[in-house]
């Protein structure tokens, strides 16, 4: 056997050995980063070494800094547990090589973008002419939605952003929530909006934008327009009121953008599909892979309705590049790479491996077991739930009653002991201007012995705490 063919059987036996070992581990890294730091850190090789040692060595110095974010007990952020089917459609993916820039260079990745694209508007029940971009998750498909909605809006002022970019441009009236992902301001600071040049709208206690404040903003406004509406706040699983919203905007002439970076998943669940009505109506959804779908990191998509403006603001093209004809789909005219790796293959193989009723039941088993959580948690003297949870985020404050900030440092002081703990993993966050432990429930192997246990350890550390 040759030392390359070897370095591949490592990794596949090292990567198996990982997955087989996460349910029973600790849920968190062994060592800190700068601990992990110092294991890769040593002297630039002069010569190379042989490719089954490199391998070895790769695993020996990352293997006690790697956290748990596939484990069923890891519920630290929104970001679900690669699915091994995923993973392994992955494996293929990079051991392919195929750069899927293009559908010359690469057919099969093309045509596998493609497929899954009508089987992701079939099962998110957006609109069907729509089109699709794979992108490395909602970070960027917000941003490929956001430059589309910027050169329409402005194209319907006779402006060419494309072309002529924003110097003397006509202003942009960004309407968003206050309580918007803070990756949504990062994609309006790439496109030269900044994240404070927009307009914030005041938002309720589950985080949804007020209808009323909403109404109010919009009533004074002149020329373009870009709405940004939520479906899924990251600290309380909440959604905008689309179907009090958008008639507005659309009244306003704006375009209507939707971060669903987990929540727009609710669609593909009938029994939570009624959080999202109105959504549908919007003109773009941005979405991650590897959130509900399961699918292995770098896997987001970036959903136009208006497949023109999106080609018109993402289209690389160059005399070197293949000219697409008779309908053929070309990847490079829907994000923002032209050389990237082949993302579809992935998602092609978690939708076909769960199908709409295995996607449609994760869901919703999720969101029952963030509910149990909820349930084991508030009985407890001195626990409180900060949100409704109507999706699969938990919010937890401990010390109810007591003031602010004594609440806080316990609410931190629990967080840290539970990590410490390695029973579960969860972390915190500021919401409303109260800290809080966040929970969230969206790995594909977690089931009710997970919550039980992940309870048990949370009480258990509160109890200590407390005493």
């Amino acid at each position: 056997m040759d030392d390359l063919t070897r370095a591949l059987e490592i990794a596949a036996a090292s990567g198996i050995d990982y997955r087989r070992r996460l349910p029973d581990r600790p849920q968190r890294p062994e060592l800190s980063y700068a601990d992990v730091l110092s294991r890769f850190r040593r002297p630039l090789p002069e010569a190379g070494e042989g490719g089954s040692a490199v391998i070895r060595a790769l695993g020996e110095a990352a293997a006690p800094g790697l956290h748990a974010h596939a484990g069923p007990r890891f519920f630290g952020w929104v970001i679900g547990g690669s699915h091994p089917v995923g993973v392994a459609a992955d494996w293929l993916a990079g051991a392919w090589g195929q750069n899927a820039g293009n559908h010359q260079a690469a057919p099969s990745a093309a045509a596998a973008e493609a497929a899954s694209a009508e089987w992701l508007l079939d099962l998110l029940d957006l609109p069907r002419e729509s089109s699709v971009g794979f992108v490395t998750g909602a970070t960027m498909a917000n941003f490929v939605c956001l430059a589309a909605a910027r050169g329409e809006v402005l194209r319907r002022v006779g402006w060419d952003v494309e072309s002529k970019g924003l110097f003397g441009a006509p202003p942009v009236t960004v309407l968003i929530g206050d309580e918007a992902h803070a990756t949504v301001y990062s994609a309006l600071q790439y496109l030269g909006f900044g994240r404070d040049g927009v307009r914030r709208i005041a938002s309720d206690a589950e985080g949804r934008i007020r209808p009323d404040a909403f109404s109010a903003a919009t009533s004074s406004i002149e020329g373009p327009v870009i709405c940004v509406l939520q479906a899924g706040q990251i600290n309380t699983g909440a959604f905008d009121p689309f179907d009090a919203i958008v008639p507005v905007a659309r009244r306003a002439s704006a375009w209507i953008h939707v971060d669903g970076a987990f929540g727009l998943w609710a669609r593909a669940c009938p029994p939570r599909k009624a959080l999202t009505e109105g959504l549908q109506n919007a003109d773009s959804w941005a979405v991650d892979g590897h959130k509900w779908l399961q699918t292995p990191y770098d896997s987001g998509y970036a959903i136009i309705r208006d497949a023109i403006a999106h080609e018109r603001a993402m289209t690389t093209a160059a005399s070197y590049l293949p000219v697409a004809a008779g309908g053929e789909r070309d990847p490079s005219h829907f994000v923002p790479e032209l050389s990237r790796r082949a993302r579809g293959f992935a998602t092609w193989a978690m939708i076909l491996h769960l199908g709409r009723s295995g996607i449609a039941a994760m869901v919703e088993r999720h969101c029952r077991l963030a509910a149990r959580m909820a349930e084991r948690l508030v009985a407890e003297p001195g626990i409180e739930i900060a949100n409704a949870v109507v999706l699969d985020q938990v919010a937890v404050r401990f010390g109810k009653g007591l003031p602010i900030e004594e609440a806080d440092t316990l609410t931190d002081r629990v967080i840290a002991a539970v990590q410490a703990d390695g029973t579960c993993f969860a972390g915190g966050a500021l919401w409303k201007g109260r800290r809080i432990m966040r929970v969230s429930v969206i790995d594909w192997a977690t089931g009710e012995a997970d919550i039980d246990a992940s309870a048990d350890a949370i009480l258990r550390c509160w109890r200590a705490v407390r005493n």
